[in-house]
């Protein structure tokens, strides 16, 4: 047991004593144990003499015994102190021989205690947007555009804005061909942004058989350096021009999307946009709520856990800056305001996992699936993010963590009053995502 202890706020430094007859003891006892397993020449597996399993693994056990009633010992003071940890404790044990007394000490953090939070006296604001009949006519044109056909034109038929115009292109800076600068019969729809800037407005004019230069500069930003600002010349040649013949908003177009009619869609559409501006609302009101909770929230933090937080944004931030030569990304590292960040980081953490944990939030199997689900929509190959986060618990504890958080927010919105404001549709989507 501890026989010293010193307490400064979250910071414990605890001083205790194991007898050399106890660790001893506790080595025989991991020995015999051990023993059961042992095979050594001359004696049956199982019956090797004490004596001699001291002599070969005497060390090892003294190890796992030493560790064994430290945390025996820690167990029971944080049980009788009625503590929790905030990490593991760094333990000093400098000095010790096997033979003798172990005096050693031990350093940690302890978690604080939530103090009462009244969720009634938090306000905050409620943001309403009314449905822009446009914006049910945009995502119906975008749906007649997706089951477009592109229709080869006639030879005299000129490249217009959306037009896919199939080409030969090679690229030259000076007289010198560079490479991944050319391809053949590449199908480039006109006024997508998919090519360097100004060189699909080139295009547009030109009919099947054309054969022109094509004259740009790459921006300054282009991920390959040695082309970034340069002058360029593409040799084209247009093997045809296909339009897009849009379907007629139909009933049967409808229903190739899943609808009985086109009123119905119309109904649908109108139904995913309410429900997108609800989110974007909800997620601004778990902002605004963040931060009642980070000014309103007097909580003395774990030491051990800011700076594990700082570390981590520390690192990820040198690690984005080795790998980035924009200009945009030479900021400096803000050291006092990355501890204040991470200080709030730590500080909203510890009030949503305790008062979810006070109030019965729970993540089940099904949020977890949905969110793997939502996460999977995002990429090509669905089945790759399924496998990530069945071969990686590390990810799918952090996964659970994020759903908890949400998932406490959400409920401690239920509990705050809130204030109706009416707002133009875009204002919603300033933001992107929970700070």
């Amino acid at each position: 047991m501890f026989k010293k202890e010193k307490i400064k706020d979250l910071h414990y430094s605890v001083t205790g004593l194991i007898s050399a007859d106890e660790l001893q003891g506790a080595a025989d006892e991991i020995l015999l144990e051990h023993g059961k397993k042992v095979k050594m020449p001359g004696f049956r597996t199982g019956k090797v003499p004490l004596n001699i399993l001291r002599q070969k693994y005497n060390a090892s056990a003294y190890g796992e015994a030493i560790d064994k009633l430290m945390n025996r010992d820690l167990e029971t003071y944080v049980a009788d102190k009625k503590i929790r940890l905030a990490g593991a404790p760094k333990v000093d044990l400098a000095g010790w021989e096997i033979g003798k007394d172990a005096e050693y000490s031990m350093e940690f953090d302890i978690l604080p205690t939530l103090p009462a939070i009244d969720l009634e006296k938090i306000t905050v604001t409620k943001k309403n947007a009314k449905l822009d009949e446009k914006e049910v006519e945009t995502a119906l044109e975008n749906i007649r555009k997706s089951r477009s056909s592109a229709i080869k034109q006639d030879a005299d038929y000129k490249a217009a804005d959306g037009d896919t115009a199939v080409i030969d292109f090679k690229g030259f800076v000076g007289d010198v061909a560079f490479e991944g600068g050319a391809a053949t019969k590449h199908h480039l729809i006109l006024g997508s942004g998919s090519f360097i800037p100004g060189f699909e407005d080139q295009i547009i004019g030109h009919k099947s058989g054309d054969k022109f230069d094509v004259n740009v500069k790459f921006p300054s930003d282009y991920h390959a350096e040695n082309l970034a600002g340069k002058d360029a010349r593409f040799e084209v040649l247009v093997h045809e021009v296909r339009k897009h013949i849009l379907p007629e908003l139909n009933d049967d177009l409808a229903k190739q999307v899943g609808q009985e009619s086109v009123e119905a869609l119309r109904e649908h559409i109108r139904k995913i946009i309410n429900e997108q501006y609800d989110e974007a609302a909800k997620r601004d009101m778990r902002n605004e709520l963040l931060d009642a909770l980070a000014d309103k929230v007097k909580l003395d933090l774990p030491e051990t856990l800011v700076e594990q937080e700082y570390n981590m944004a520390k690192s990820e931030f040198d690690h984005h800056n080795s790998h980035c030569h924009d200009e945009k990304c030479e900021h400096k590292w803000d050291e006092k305001q990355e501890r204040k960040d991470a200080e709030r980081r730590v500080k909203l953490g510890l009030i949503l996992a305790e008062w979810g944990t006070q109030n019965k939030v729970e993540v089940t199997r099904d949020d977890l699936q949905q969110a793997i689900w939502a996460e999977a929509a995002r990429y090509p190959d669905p089945k790759q993010v399924f496998e990530f986060y069945n071969q990686n618990q590390n990810a799918l504890a952090m996964l659970r963590g994020m759903i908890f958080e949400r998932k406490a927010l959400d409920a401690m919105l239920t509990h705050v009053k809130t204030k109706d404001k009416t707002v133009p549709a875009d204002e919603l989507f300033k933001q992107a995502s929970v700070r």
